[in-house]
């Protein structure tokens, strides 16, 4: 493992009531005007929205709205928040819902701090704000894990470049599992594929030998696949969404980066498609994983290959360490299709032009971690078009995988 150095200050109130027990245990150090951000009309209809007010105003707080915050967040909606906040001499942000809204306060939180663009600050510059509004969130849609540190994913529509900003850090979470059967059965099983995706990009980093940190990684990819399985045949079951909840949490506190380089390539890659396509990101992340693995594989194989057995259950006797990460990665393909999420970008009804996918891997920021970078920004574009061109027609493609990759996907469809 690497050297680090661990410090953790999010608290987290996990639960039945965990938001009441949060908000009653912090309600005094929020000041005298709360900011209360969310994103759509659910938290309204659920119920959610009416709660927290009456708890805030009960307690005699100062409630301003800040609504609307949209999936894939843009820079123009982290200004207009951070102008509200200061404009209204915000003490603290309550952030409701999922990892958008998360992302986006955790901007706002600089921002209404700073004199500076934030963007330029972070970007041109290279500084990294050191004031910041506290804020507080509680989770309607588990599966970023956002709400565990401070980074910001935010789209500038202006550049198309869905990139990270550092923010705030929360000061605490509330996880209540129960909310999270206020979202739609598709939206909670993309935030779980998100948390696997997160855990597998943490993985596929280096140190690619065995170490604690991979071992309490694999076991949380079992638990996130085991419970996702239970909650396709039983979308009301709390045990299950508690774990996914908790797993996502676990995915994103700093535990399975310890001593490690993390990979998050499929992330670079996801950010942009999304940027330039306002797509899903668990469901873009779906499609893409399994396309980028295939190329990465025989660059780290035997790292690949304890995924697949300890993961996956592939057996290996008598297969070399390729053959095996090659199987497994055909069960990933196979889990995400069982679990209702898209394999291609055809199925996503999302723009794979030629075009776009050519300014995704022109853009794209290659990750230090990744098993392989050289010539990868070339790569890149020809693994998205894995998910909308037939293998079978495409000679050039063959050339570009090689012959026995060729054969391999041959049929693997769109």
């Amino acid at each position: 493992m690497n050297s680090f150095t661990y410090d953790y200050p999010v608290k987290n109130y996990f639960g039945e009531g965990a938001v009441d027990q949060a908000l009653d245990a912090e309600m005094e150090g929020m000041g005298a005007t709360v900011l209360l951000a969310y994103g759509g009309g659910s938290v309204k209809r659920t119920g959610v929205y009416d709660h927290v007010v009456e708890k805030l105003t009960g307690a005699g707080k100062r409630v301003v709205d800040f609504a609307g915050i949209m999936p894939n967040p843009t820079y123009e909606k982290c200004q207009e928040g951070a102008a509200l906040a200061h404009e209204e001499q915000v003490d603290f942000i309550l952030a409701v819902g999922g990892g958008s809204v998360f992302d986006c306060c955790k901007v706002v939180s600089a921002q209404a701090m700073l004199d500076e663009d934030i963007e330029t600050f972070e970007h041109v510059d290279g500084k990294m704000p050191s004031s910041f509004i506290p804020m507080g969130c509680i989770v309607t849609l588990s599966g970023t894990g956002a709400e565990q540190n401070n980074g910001a994913v935010i789209t500038n529509e202006e550049t198309h470049v869905k990139g990270a900003h550092l923010g705030a850090i929360p000061m605490w979470a509330a996880l209540d599992p129960a909310l999270t059967l206020t979202v739609p059965h598709a939206q909670f099983m993309s935030g779980a594929f998100d948390t696997l995706s997160h855990c597998m990009e943490s993985y596929f980093g280096s140190p690619r030998g065995r170490n604690v940190t991979d071992d309490i990684n694999l076991a949380i990819q079992r638990n996130v696949i085991r419970n996702m399985w239970i909650i396709a045949d039983d979308d009301q079951n709390l045990d299950a969404r508690s774990e996914l909840v908790y797993d996502s949490a676990m995915a994103e506190n700093g535990v399975l980066k310890i001593g490690k380089s993390t990979d998050f390539q499929a992330h670079m890659i996801q950010h942009q498609y999304g940027a330039y396509t306002h797509t899903n990101h668990g469901m873009g992340l779906a499609v893409i994983h399994p396309a980028l693995y295939r190329h990465l594989a025989p660059e780290a194989p035997a790292q690949f290959a304890r995924w697949a057995r300890e993961v996956w259950d592939v057996d290996a006797k008598g297969k070399d360490d390729l053959t095996v990460a090659l199987e497994g990665i055909d069960r990933l393909q196979t889990f995400i299709g069982e679990m209702g999420l898209p394999t291609s970008f055809a199925e996503m009804g999302s723009d794979a032009s030629d075009e776009t996918l050519h300014k995704v891997a022109d853009t794209c920021v290659l990750t230090g971690g990744c098993a392989k970078n050289a010539g990868l920004k070339q790569a890149i574009e020809r693994v998205l078009k894995l998910k909308v061109i037939d293998l079978k027609t495409d000679p050039q493609l063959m050339g570009a995988l090689g012959a026995a990759e060729y054969a391999r996907q041959k049929g693997m469809a769109r």
